[in-house]
């Protein structure tokens, strides 16, 4: 997040997002639009755990950034997540809405779900709790003013 900070964009493309998307509206067709957001923001921080996984040097926190993208910049991303897109250019901070980030409380729970998310994606029912105990602790939001002083 500190090199967008720095050079004012997330980039390069293309960027793995999370969004609600037809393929997540068919699959929770009961869901309203709250719900549906809700489940794109918890695929997002279980991508953001594959995220961490890759590289122990990071703080184990996930963080979820939320920004509105025009519709043609996005390309669905098949067999991926249903709630996956690729973006195809660089996001503009200047389009980031929000930043949602774990509370410094939870970095044990979320450094045992960086440890198993790779198991708990391939079935491990023992990984996949390690996942759900994370995934039960609510994101903080932070205001994008708040980005910059998160980050320092």
């Amino acid at each position: 997040m500190r090199a967008a900070l720095d050079t004012g964009e997330f980039g390069p493309p293309p960027l793995t997002a999370y969004a609600v998307t037809p393929s997540l509206r068919e699959w929770y067709a009961e869901g309203d639009i709250e719900e549906l957001e809700y489940a794109a923001m918890l695929a997002a921080a279980r991508a953001s755990l594959r995220l961490l996984a890759s590289d122990p040097a990071v703080p184990t926190r996930r963080v979820v950034i939320a920004a509105d993208v025009d519709d043609g910049v996005v390309q669905p991303v098949p067999d991926l997540e249903r709630a996956a897109l690729f973006v195809t250019q660089p996001v503009a901070m200047a389009d980031v809405v929000s930043g949602h980030v774990d509370d410094v409380a939870v970095t044990d729970v979320v450094a045992a779900a960086v440890a198993a998310v790779r198991q708990a994606d391939i079935g491990d029912e023992d990984a996949a709790f390690a996942v759900d105990e994370a995934q039960a602790h609510e994101l903080q939001w932070y205001a994008t003013q708040e980005l910059s002083d998160l980050v320092d």
